[in-house]
């Protein structure tokens, strides 16, 4: 199915569940994001607490390969970003991959896609929710997380526009505070440089692999996923068609030069090794730099930038949760939205619950790879969805959703065996759910009703 006629309210129902609009009584979005708003909730989302964690797992992983790593996470995050802002374009619904799965291949990628989504993503929310607490009080981490948790959602209730104030601000905040870490790291002086101190350069002595730039690209791309939160909120932004391939595109921009800055600026005073025993990296690499009294500022900023991360990547999980529930993927009170807020206030407080608990109980690295695993599979649905596109729909180039495809697959499974394993097995459990459900819909639809 092309689904180029889908209308602002989303499906055209191909699946034969209810469409995504929302028409059967529970109420429909309102379209309020412009695109500085827009550009604004995805960087919020993608520079984040990533660019203060991830450097570290993904140095370990490739070494003085981890630019390289850097720029093939960009590459396949270029080629999502575009066959994302194209079908978006098209299907201006929440629900992101989820609604481009279902209305270009098919119910069941859709469902799988949104699946991997809110299953990833939540374990995301919960290692930033983690990040704030090891920041801002490492002594009671797990309990300052599950606190930020429940603020957030409680901002997210209150209406879209107010997280995108609040974004902004946080997004200012985190860019003035990386700023603040490239020029010192990059004016050190060769007396001050750790790399120099101990007589050898950035990488020297680390040997670089080809599978460990591909697993530190597969970590790094956890940090550049955010601008998937634009699309998710496909149904609450000012004239999506042309709104939306715009704000993705230019989000991906900023933060491709923000991120390779850091990195640049971050291997400038730490060998890799050290990069990869750091717990703070950029805290430790402006205490090289020779001003260690930069140090409670950048970790403020972490804090800062767990918070942003963390509200966009709530709104993201709750619309796609909401697009499920309306198609009955969920349980259909999830679709409700509130009446004044208008926002989908039963799916924020039920994302915002489990990922309380998750925040109470799980380990910030271990989420890191599973969300990674997630959130490469969603992706691979949508540039597979891409592929369907005509010309007529303003399709991208096609080696753009190829590349997409196969470079999140490869990312995938050069994750840590672990996320491999984990991440598959939810997958697959997903699709067992799903095939449940299915059959004993038609089972009900088959059985004769007796007089």
């Amino acid at each position: 199915m092309n689904g180029s006629g889908t209308g602002a309210s989303g499906a055209s129902g191909t699946s034969g569940a209810p469409a995504a609009s929302g028409t059967s009584g529970t109420g429909e979005l309102v379209r309020r994001l412009g695109l500085f708003d827009a550009v604004t909730i995805g960087l919020g989302a993608m520079i984040g607490a990533g660019v203060f964690a991830a450097f570290a797992p993904a140095a370990a992983a490739a070494g003085s390969g981890l630019t390289a790593g850097l720029a093939l996470a960009a590459v396949v995050a270029y080629c999502n970003a575009t066959s994302s802002a194209r079908l978006a374009a098209l299907h201006p619904a929440s629900g992101g991959t989820y609604v481009y799965g279902r209305e270009r291949l098919g119910p069941f990628w859709g469902y799988l896609a949104g699946w991997a989504f809110v299953i990833g993503k939540t374990a995301s929310c919960a290692a930033m929710a983690l990040t704030v607490g090891a920041y801002a009080w490492p002594g009671q981490a797990h309990a300052v997380a599950v606190a930020a948790v429940v603020a957030l959602t409680a901002v997210n209730c209150a209406g879209v526009q107010k997280s995108a104030w609040l974004t902004r601000a946080v997004v200012a905040v985190v860019l003035a505070v990386l700023a603040a870490v490239v020029v010192v790291c990059l004016t050190a002086t060769t007396a001050t440089t750790a790399s120099t101190a101990t007589g050898a350069g950035p990488g020297a002595g680390t040997d670089v692999t080809f599978g460990g730039v591909l697993q530190a690209a597969g970590l790094l791309f956890f940090a550049f996923a955010g601008y998937a939160r634009i699309a998710t909120l496909g149904e609450e932004v000012r004239d999506p068609a042309r709104t939306i391939p715009r704000a993705i595109p230019l989000a991906l921009g900023v933060t491709l030069v923000v991120y390779a800055a850091v990195a640049l600026a971050v291997l400038h005073v730490l060998s890799p090794d050290r990069l990869a025993d750091a717990t703070a990296p950029l805290a430790e690499a402006v205490r090289a730099a020779g001003v260690p009294a930069l140090a409670p500022v950048v970790r403020a900023g972490a804090a800062v930038a767990a918070v942003g991360s963390l509200l966009a990547l709530i709104l993201g999980v709750s619309r796609t949760t909401l697009a499920m529930a309306r198609d009955r993927h969920l349980p259909h009170a999830l679709a409700a939205v509130h009446p004044r807020f208008k926002v989908p206030q039963r799916a924020e407080l039920a994302v915002g619950t489990v990922v309380a608990v998750a925040a109470a109980t799980v380990d910030v690295r271990g989420a890191i790879g599973f969300s990674s695993f997630g959130v490469l599979a969603y992706y691979a649905v949508a540039n597979a969805a891409a592929l369907t596109l005509t010309s007529a729909e303003k399709r991208p180039p096609r080696a753009v959703p190829v590349v997409g495809l196969v470079g999140c697959l490869l990312l995938a499974f050069a994750l840590p065996p672990s996320s491999v394993v984990s991440g598959a097995a939810v997958l697959a459990a997903g699709a067992a759910v799903y095939a449940v459900r299915r059959r004993t819909r038609r089972t009900g639809q088959r059985t004769p009703v007796r007089s």
